[in-house]
Order: C-alpha cells, then structure tokens, then sequence
C-alpha cells in the first residue's frame, strides 16, 4: 500500500530540503502514521508533488535509509522498516521462545560494509545480463576477463589518479587470496621470502602469508604507518613489505607524501618489493586521499592490492592487484599456474557495473552514509572522559581507546552477553606492546543498532570504571 504524504517543506529555513524531507519521513515512522504496510512514493513522483529536485528526495530516503527506518526493495520500492506504537517507540512483539530463539548480536566487527549495494537495481541489471549471457564452456582468463580489467583501468584512473592498462591488472579472490598469489610468486624467486609487515597491522594477512610459506616479520610503526628512518635502521631487508598507507589498519592514520616517497626510496635502493593495501581509500570523510604509491614516480616495484570487499561485499570474494615490472610478470605466470578462483559471471558482472558507471554511485551513496555514522560516533562518544576517539578521518571503522583500569578484554566478553559483538584492539599487536581499547566497525549496523550498542558499551564501562560491586548504570 503507497502511503500518502501530507508534507510541505519550508522555503523559509536555512535548513536544507533533504534533511527537511528526512525530519518529516521519520516523525511520520515515530508517530506510527507510516508503517511496514506501507510503501513510500518513488522519489520522481515525491519530487514532482514537493517542487523539488529528485536529489533531495533520493538524498533524504538515503539518509532514514542509513538509520535503520526504511529499506529499499529494488523494483517493490522502499518501504519502512520498523513498526512505532505512536509515541516513538517500538511496539511490542511477541516474545519468543527461549529455547528456540537465540538472542539478536548487533555485529560491530570491523571491516563489514554495508549491504545496500545488492539492493540496488543497477547491481541487479548487471547480474541478470552477465547472466543472460551465452553459456561459456572454457575457463575465464587466467588474469581476468578483459572487460573486467578494462572497466578497472578506467576506473582506477578517475578515482586514485593511477596510469593503469588493462594488462596490469590481474583478478583475485580478495585479498586473501592475493596475498596467497603474491607469495607465491616471491616463493620462484626465492625460498621462504621474508616479508614485512606493520605491526599493529592485520592479523589475518600475517595468518596468510605464514599458511601461503612467507617467513612473516613484523616492524612496529606509528599512527601514520612505516616510516623511513626505521625501515633504514634494519638489519638485514626483506624481500618485501605490506603496507596500508592511505589509511593504517587499525590506527586509521595516513602517510605523509614526503613519508611515501621516502619510503619508495629505500625500496628502490634495497629491491624491495612493495605491497600496496589499498583497501578503503575510497571513504575519505575529512580530507582528500593521497596519491596512492604505485602512483608516485619511482622505480621501485609496486604491488597494489585492491578488493570490492569494502565498497561492496566480501560475500563476493573478488578483487584485484595492480602488477608491473619483474613482480608483476611473476605474478601473472603464478596466476596462470594457478588459475582463476573467481567465476566468469561475477566478473561479466562486474564490469557492467563499474563500466556502467554504477560503482561509483554506490561509493558516494555510501560515503554519505558512513559519514553519517561517523557522525553519529562523535556525537556519543566524542566527549566522554576516559575515552578517546581515533581513526575517524576514513574507512568503515574507528578505535575507542580506554583510559583507567577497564580493560576493553572485559568489555569485549559483557557486550557479548548483552547481544554486542565487538574486538579488543590488543589482538592487532603482534610484538609491539598492545593498547587498551575497542575497534569498532561502522559500516554494516544501522544508525539505529549502533546507538543502541554504543549506549551498551559505555554503560559497560561506566560501570566497570566505578569498580567491583557497582550494580547497573
């Protein structure tokens, strides 16, 4: 049932038409005068009826969509997603069985998206057609579809100003499996490659590269990442290193361009091989991004690892390196060795939808919709004693670090109890001493369950900060 809208926006107010549109959408929510049976008009029509742009209704539907009130349906429209008892707050249901019904988890793990994009109707157009294709009866090209390398090509010149050809680039699986290719491909050179890694850094790619036979080492690095002058001071080089510079995982921090090329620098003239994780430099919420490395003029060599699990989904399991020079002809005889893990109509997919033009929608629509959230963390967490606040400049994450005597351990275990799946920061650190805090991922809850797991959280703290024997805050 479409619902009728009474709205009149007021052309008065400094306060611009879509937050205006959004303000009214979800009074109308909270007052129970839109309900679940009821389906919101198409922005067009919504916009016509309102004398507005259809941007501010997409932006305003985007915005109540992101906090957990409405939900797109694809060609169904969007409908509203939760039902109010008319006084704000959620009407009772009945309750469940104990015995059969676990307890919801509002899931914070870092490094989880959103899932809108399969519920946008380019997505669906593009697998339908990839779908619709002729039956193929041989394997993929071992390195990639060429439409999908293209669309890459193009698209990673609009968005991280690289010179990239088609040839350059070769498809993986993610990232794990890109760092299974790369170390294979540094085993025909040498047995056992030493590889580098920051540490704190990202436990899974150690657990990789030691399983794929790399000798894994760590090096301690600082809020912005590796730096230079420690790379000099050591003893003997490795045969190559990882490095998140766009935005350090899980500090968040980003490397300076004079750090970057320094960096390049002591590469080249070691003949290390760089390991460029790129892997959410496309959410930026208060500053530009830096030039990736492989951009930077250098003669060092230059792996770029990319991956769709952030911008879209890791239940894709699909990314992509950015090869060239010596290591870039290894890896591409390790692929053909190997093969291609990845299925040919994901990848015809896939380049319909970057080609299309619908990637990079997805990504500002997203981006708007982390920000939100980022915002949303402030705004509870920003100004709390005891707390600090970090890695907010980009990404889908941020860190909480914990003064006093809580120790985030516990905080982990008591939101678990109460339905809040978090991660210590401590399990980041390899060698280097751990930090007392939390990493929290933003990107898959609603604006809704993370307000609601957030209060959860620092109720949890507060107690524990008052000491043994404090009963509920």
């Amino acid at each position: 049932m479409e619902a009728e809208l009474p709205i009149v926006l007021d052309r008065a107010s400094p306060v611009p038409f879509a937050a205006q549109l959004a303000g009214r959408l979800r009074e109308a929510i909270l007052e129970g005068t839109l309900r679940p049976e009821h389906t919101l008009p198409a922005s067009r029509r919504l916009a016509a009826e309102l004398g507005v742009s259809r941007g501010v209704v997409v932006r305003a539907y985007e915005q109540i969509s992101g906090e957990g009130y409405l939900e797109s349906r694809g060609s169904a429209g969007t409908r509203v997603a939760v039902r109010f008892d008319g006084r704000g707050t959620p009407a009772p249901k009945a309750a469940p069985k104990p015995a059969t019904a676990p307890k919801a988890v509002i899931d914070l793990t870092p490094g989880r998206p959103s899932g809108e994009p399969f519920r946008d109707r380019e997505w669906r157009s593009a697998w339908k057609k990839a779908i619709a294709g002729p039956v193929q009866v041989g394997l993929p090209p071992a390195s990639g579809m060429p439409a999908l390398r293209a669309a890459l090509a193009r698209h990673l010149g609009a968005s991280r100003g690289l010179t990239v050809d088609a040839a350059d680039i070769v498809i993986t699986a993610g990232t794990s499996d890109a760092l299974q290719l790369i170390s294979t491909a540094l085993r025909s050179k040498t047995k056992g490659p030493r590889i580098l890694v920051e540490d704190p850094g990202y436990p899974t790619a150690r657990r990789v590269l030691s399983a794929a036979g790399a000798v894994v080492e760590v090096i301690p690095v600082g809020e912005d990442g590796a730096e230079a002058s420690r790379l000099d001071a050591l003893g003997s080089r490795p045969d190559a290193i990882l490095l998140t510079p766009s935005h350090q995982y899980p500090r968040g921090g980003r490397m300076p361009v004079q750090e970057r090329l320094a960096v390049l620098d002591w590469a080249e003239r070691n003949h290390v091989t760089v390991l460029e994780d790129d892997y959410d430099s496309e959410f930026r919420h208060t500053r530009m991004p830096l030039p990736a490395l492989a951009s930077l003029p250098s003669n060092a060599e230059v792996i770029l690892i990319g991956t769709f699990s952030k911008t879209l989904s890791p239940w894709l399991r699909c990314g992509y390196l950015v090869v060239r020079g010596t290591a870039g002809e290894r890896i591409k005889r390790a692929r053909e060795e190997l093969d291609t893990p990845v299925s040919g109509i994901l990848q015809s997919a896939l380049a319909d939808y970057v080609d299309g033009g619908g990637l990079a929608r997805h990504i500002a629509r997203a981006r708007r919709q982390y920000a939100h959230r980022r915002a949303l963390m402030l705004d509870r967490l920003g100004t709390r004693d005891g707390l600090e606040l970090a890695a907010l400049d980009g990404g889908l994450h941020a860190i909480i670090r914990i003064g006093g005597k809580v120790d985030a351990r516990v905080v982990v275990e008591e939101a678990l109890k109460q339905g809040v799946c978090v991660v210590a920061l401590e399990g980041y650190f390899a060698e280097a001493a751990p930090e007392n805090g939390l990493v929290i991922g933003y990107g898959a809850p609603s604006d809704l369950e993370l307000a609601r797991a957030l209060d959860i959280i620092t109720a949890i703290i507060d107690r524990m900060a008052k000491g043994p024997g404090a009963g509920p805050t």
